[in-house]
């Protein structure tokens, strides 16, 4: 599935706050340009190249134009055990590149009338559980569930962790666990991913047609595509899945909601899948699927940045992404041990598809780079829009803002405090100042409309708008950057309060660390020993490194992290009881604080320890506050 939990958890979670999220992460892997192979045995010598220098095992490749496949091939090893090599029939996960299939069947329901994209999902499986407490005035459409502007949180670890059975049917995987389908906002405003959204879609195709969604595809997309192998269910030849090492083997993953990202296919199945986009929904002259449906699915509809005219973003599980200079649709995918990524320029006819079987990062980013390089390098970018005049109101968004779309419920409280972000104009330009990006520049294209402009020379500039000032509605002002990140506008004084606090809380902290050695040392010696103070010396200790528990808990877990936190283990266990501990540790260093006797503790302590504590207790209502206090990963 197109990366969980895990990520998100690992992108935010360090000693106690980095952003890293994945735009920041493109920005910096852009430093890393790879020369453009000039023939595909050229660019075979390069991937299998990375394939060893990251010591991953295999990949999965097509490249493919409108009229033909140009290179399809397995490339390394499929299973290291056996050494039984990759080929153009290996099967690999392809995650959440899965979740179009949905998408396509609701379309073709559509297409026949048997529905609209704007039904209500009530309306057409009334027993499918969800909350949204406007669903009076704003209901959940059909339309919702496959852009992900449901407002539902993505689902929780203990769904992610169970191993449904083949037999399992798409309702009992439903009804398993439905807490995560509460909507957070209003349906329709902005996009948070959320991998429980398809598979309701589906299940509104099992409701319409009577038939088990997976049979469903295969009945009328994967056979008429051309995708000859391709199944939802586990099949052979199929490559094993790895751990970053490259050794350590993952055990096939029963996904609970398959169409979210359970797909097994081959470079075969995904080269005429490819090409199925490129000639618009045709295969060999028949028409599988509406070319005005693919239009619709490459284009969003249901955000507020979609409704003030933003084209660039999430559309029927089919998303633009900016490479280089270059526009491409398509998904990407993410399942333990395997990426994946399908996109596609109609407009240059040509597309890609690479999976590797492993989940090194390093590796799947050096290899996109590779295939982009080589189908690019005798294209021309396409034009730039024409820098415009700032529009009159622009000056009305200046100020501050706080991300107001987290995917993931569970990590809202670090992304509030990390993703901060100050907006201001400079010479007819927006930028934006966030922790880890600094004058990060977008120029003005059309109306309130912006697109990126990077920051050295040789980067190539965004060709569209990614970019939206929106308009102002019930709900306060809000910012559109980038396919998902809506930010909404809070007042300065919050803001600036919100950085102070968060320096204060995390400088005290640090100074309980580096204070501690010193009192400790000098408990050893009989003259030093102040049993008074000792109580308001060892709780914030205490708690300062229950927190530590907490992160290196999840760090720990980073490789095996649904495995481990989405079940009840020691691993889950400990997480709450580091977070209990933190908070038992603060409360108890207050009453230490107040019930010491005036003249016993030094002035100098006493203050230090009231400051200190102060620190820890608004640290532990905040994470209270959030949930994060006895936190059960497992329920």
């Amino acid at each position: 599935m197109k990366w969980m939990i895990p990520v998100v958890l690992l992108a935010v979670l360090t000693p106690l706050c980095v952003a890293a999220d994945q735009a920041a992460d493109k920005a910096d892997k852009k430093d890393e340009k790879p020369k453009p192979a000039q023939s595909i045995d050229e660019l075979r010598q390069q991937l299998e190249k990375i394939l060893k220098d990251t010591h991953t095992p295999g990949v999965s490749v097509a490249i493919v134009h409108r009229d033909a496949p140009e290179w399809v091939a397995g490339l390394g090893t499929a299973d290291v055990a056996s050494s039984r090599p990759n080929t153009p029939d290996t099967l690999f996960r392809i995650g959440s590149t899965s979740k179009a299939f949905a998408s396509l069947s609701i379309l073709m329901l559509a297409d026949q009338g048997k529905l609209s994209l704007d039904d209500p999902v009530h309306k057409l499986v009334s027993d499918v559980w969800f909350e949204n407490q406007w669903e009076a005035t704003d209901s959940i459409r059909v339309v919702n569930l496959l852009e992900h502007t449901t407002g539902w949180d993505d689902m929780h670890l203990r769904e992610y962790a169970k191993q449904a059975p083949d037999s399992m049917s798409l309702r009992d995987g439903l009804d398993y666990d439905h807490h995560s389908r509460t909507s957070r906002w209003r349906p329709g405003t902005r996009m948070a991913y959320c991998n429980s959204g398809p598979p309701v879609a589906a299940y509104i195709v099992e409701k319409i047609t009577g038939q088990r969604f997976e049979d469903f595809v295969e009945q009328n997309l994967f056979r008429p595509i051309g995708m000859k192998t391709a199944a939802y269910f586990q099949s052979s030849p199929a490559t094993t899945l790895y751990h970053n090492d490259g050794k350590t083997p993952y055990p096939y993953w029963h996904i609970l909601l398959r169409p979210a990202g359970s797909i097994n296919a081959s470079a075969n199945d995904m080269a005429a899948y490819v090409q199925f986009y490129l000639n618009r929904g045709a295969v060999s002259g028949k028409q599988i699927v509406a070319s005005a449906d693919i239009d619709r699915a490459e284009s969003p509809a249901s955000t507020w940045a979609a409704k003030d005219g933003m084209k660039a973003g999430y559309g029927l599980s089919n998303y633009w992404s900016v490479e280089d200079g270059f526009v491409y649709h398509g998904h990407d995918g993410g399942v333990e041990g395997g990426l994946t990524e399908m996109s596609y320029m109609a407009d240059y006819n040509v597309g890609y598809f690479y999976s590797i079987n492993s989940g090194n990062g390093e590796a799947f980013d050096k290899v996109g780079k590779a295939i982009r390089a080589y189908i690019t390098s005798k294209l021309e970018k396409p034009s730039l829009p024409p820098v415009a005049t700032p529009p009159a109101v622009a000056a009305d968004y200046a100020g501050w803002y706080v991300p107001d779309s987290p995917r993931v419920e569970l990590t809202h409280f670090l992304e509030r405090l990390v993703g901060v972000t100050y907006v201001r104009f400079k010479d007819g330009n927006l930028l934006l100042d966030l922790l880890g990006a600094w004058n990060e520049t977008y120029a003005p294209v059309s109306g309130t409309q912006f697109r990126h402009v990077p920051k050295k020379r040789e980067d190539a500039p965004d060709p569209v708008a990614t970019f939206e000032l929106l308009t102002p509605n019930q709900d306060g002002r809000f910012l559109q950057v980038g396919m998902g990140a809506t930010m909404k506008r809070i007042p300065a004084w919050i803001a600036i309060t919100q950085i102070v606090v968060t320096a204060f809380v995390l400088l005290s902290m640090v100074s309980i660390l580096l204070y501690a050695p010193f009192w400790i040392l000098g408990g050893l010696s009989k003259k030093r020993r102040r049993p008074a103070e000792r109580g308001m010396r060892l709780w914030p200790l205490l708690a300062v490194l229950s927190l530590i528990t907490f992160v290196g808990v999840i760090i720990v877990c980073s490789a095996d992290l649904i495995d481990r936190l989405g079940n009840l283990t020691g691993w889950s266990v400990a997480v709450c009881v580091s977070t209990v501990a933190f908070a038992t540790a603060s409360v108890a260093s207050a009453i230490s604080v107040w019930r010491a006797p005036v003249d016993v503790v030094r002035r100098g302590v006493r203050r230090y320890s009231r400051m200190v504590t102060l620190a820890l207790l608004i640290a532990a209502a905040y994470l209270a506050y959030w949930g994060i206090i006895g936190l059960r990963t497992w329920a």
